[in-house]
């Protein structure tokens, strides 16, 4: 349709051909939308069954050897990864210094 044929139309054919093409539009969108929700749905279940099947299983660390030592309980040892075990954190809170709680032959 050439925009020459648009200026040649009345105002109420003009209407009517906004109309038509308004309908047109929401019939496709309608359409689209339905394909694309279907195309979600069947990708949602796909993943979900994928997802129940596959085991999560954690990386294997290796071993850390502990690094210090509480001299009140050998038993005590902080490797030095992670949140600082309570029994140091009090010592250091002391006045101690961290070198004082390693392990000899452990660097």
């Amino acid at each position: 349709m050439c925009n020459d044929h648009l200026h040649e139309m009345s105002l109420e054919e003009l209407w009517n051909l906004h109309e038509e093409v308004s309908s047109e539009l929401s019939r496709k969108m309608t359409l689209k939308k339905a394909k694309l929700e279907e195309r979600l749905r069947k990708i949602s279940s796909a993943f979900y069954l994928f997802t129940e099947n596959v085991k999560r299983e954690r990386r294997p660390y290796p071993r850390v050897l502990a690094k210090y030592r509480n001299p009140n309980d050998p038993n005590e040892t902080w490797a030095g990864r992670g949140k600082q075990p309570r029994w140091l954190a009090a010592a250091l809170r002391s006045g101690k210094k961290l070198d004082q709680f390693l392990i000899r032959g452990s660097s």
